[in-house]
């Protein structure tokens, strides 16, 4: 028989181990994906995101919180920040015309500017339409940075900064994206004000 409380118990614990994980592993990385944010926002570029299934909305959630702001106690104008991945006619018809492993990179091309930054969040960092958006990005002379799962898969060497979540469950995995996504988000945005 399921034991219910057994399993959320072990998942709330697992979770905040990870999270722990995170601090002793990720740090450096972490630290170098917010000043190559800070600097890009601070130079004027934006910011695009890009990700597949549970990571696609991990983009728009990250990507709105950039946009509108996320420490109410913060009072700052919006910071450029798009997911590539919300516009259901531009999926389907690139999907449909391109082919679903070019729309990202399609979408690369058409908004991105040297000065912005990419960022790709993949579980398994094998996703071929985000792997071909940081190919065109760094064809652009646009910076990346991946949030990834475990060992990074491909995207690890394809990013220019790669903060890989050190767990192999993909919830954990997506938990501790969206808690890095929040700390790079408030570091951006409370040294644009200081």
């Amino acid at each position: 028989m399921f034991d219910r409380k057994n399993f959320i118990d072990s998942s709330l614990k697992e979770s905040s181990e990870i999270k722990l994980e995170v601090l002793r592993h990720c740090l450096a990385d972490i630290n170098r994906a917010a000043d190559l944010l800070v600097a890009s926002v601070k130079g004027g570029g934006k910011l695009m995101f890009c990700g597949n299934g549970g990571s696609a909305a991990d983009c728009q959630h990250i990507a709105t919180e950039f946009m509108v702001r996320l420490s109410h106690d913060v009072k700052r104008k919006a910071i450029g920040a798009i997911a590539l991945t919300t516009d259901s006619s531009n999926i389907t018809a690139g999907g449909n015309d391109i082919g679903f492993e070019n729309i990202f990179a399609r979408n690369v091309e058409g908004l991105g500017r040297t000065g912005d930054v990419l960022v790709g969040i993949s579980t398994s960092g094998n996703s071929p339409n985000i792997l071909n958006a940081l190919a065109k990005a760094k064809e652009m002379g646009i910076k990346t940075v991946g949030l990834l799962g475990k060992t990074g898969g491909k995207m690890k060497d394809a990013c220019d900064i790669s903060v890989c979540i050190p767990s192999e469950n993909v919830q954990r995995i997506q938990e501790s994206h969206i808690t890095v996504g929040h700390i790079l988000c408030e570091i951006v945005e409370r040294e644009l004000n200081s």
